[in-house]
C-alpha cells in the first residue's frame, strides 16, 4: 500500500467529490431508498452551492489517491451544537466513499485514520457519524471501534428520511 496518500481537498475538488458520490451511491443505497432520493440527497450535498456553505463552515475533506489516480474521499467537522459532556468538543465524520474498483485496498481505513487524526488534533473527545441502518459501512465502522448509540430517523425534506445509527468513537 505505499502508493497510497491521503490529501487535503480544496473547493476546486468539488467535481471530484460529487463523481466519486455519484458512482457510489447507486451500488451502495440502490436497494436500500429510491432513485428519487439518491437524486435529491446527491443535489442536496454535493450542489455547488452546498460544497461551497461545507468549505465555508470549515469542513475539511481528504483525498485518497492509490498510484496516481485518485479514488475516494472523506469530510470531517467540528460539531459546535453537538451535545457536549462537560467541555469536550466531538468532530463529525460528515462522509466517506472510496469507488467501488477500489474498495478492499485499504483506502477507506486510511481515510478514517485521517480523520480521526484531525479530530484528535483539535483535542475533540470523540468522533461520530451516522450510517444508514442497511449500509454495509455499519460493519466497518464496527471493526474499527465505532459503538451505536442510537437510531434516528431524519426528515431531509421532499417527503424523504434518513434512517440511520448514530456512531461515536471515543477517545
Amino acid at each position: 500500500m505505499s502508493g497510497l496518500m491521503i490529501r487535503q481537498a480544496n473547493f476546486e475538488d468539488r467535481t471530484f467529490i460529487r463523481s466519486v458520490s455519484e458512482r457510489t451511491w447507486p451500488s451502495t443505497y440502490g436497494h436500500i431508498i429510491s432513485q428519487e432520493q439518491i437524486d435529491f440527497m446527491l443535489d442536496w450535498m454535493y450542489s455547488d452551492k452546498s460544497m461551497a456553505e461545507q468549505f465555508e463552515k470549515g469542513h475539511q475533506f481528504y483525498i485518497a489517491n492509490l498510484n496516481g489516480a485518485d479514488i475516494g474521499f472523506c469530510s470531517v467537522s467540528a460539531e459546535p451544537n453537538e451535545e457536549k459532556s462537560n467541555t469536550q468538543n466531538a468532530y463529525k465524520l460528515n462522509k466517506l466513499y472510496v469507488l467501488p474498483i477500489a474498495q478492499g485496498t485499504g483506502s477507506g481505513k486510511a481515510l478514517l485514520n485521517k480523520a480521526i487524526e484531525v479530530a484528535k488534533a483539535e483535542n475533540a473527545a470523540s468522533l461520530f457519524l451516522q450510517v444508514n441502518k442497511q449500509n454495509n459501512a455499519y460493519t466497518f465502522y464496527l471493526r474499527n471501534g465505532f459503538v451505536k448509540e442510537q437510531e434516528c430517523k431524519f426528515d431531509i425534506g421532499n417527503g424523504f428520511y434518513m434512517d440511520d445509527y448514530v456512531m461515536r468513537l471515543t477517545f
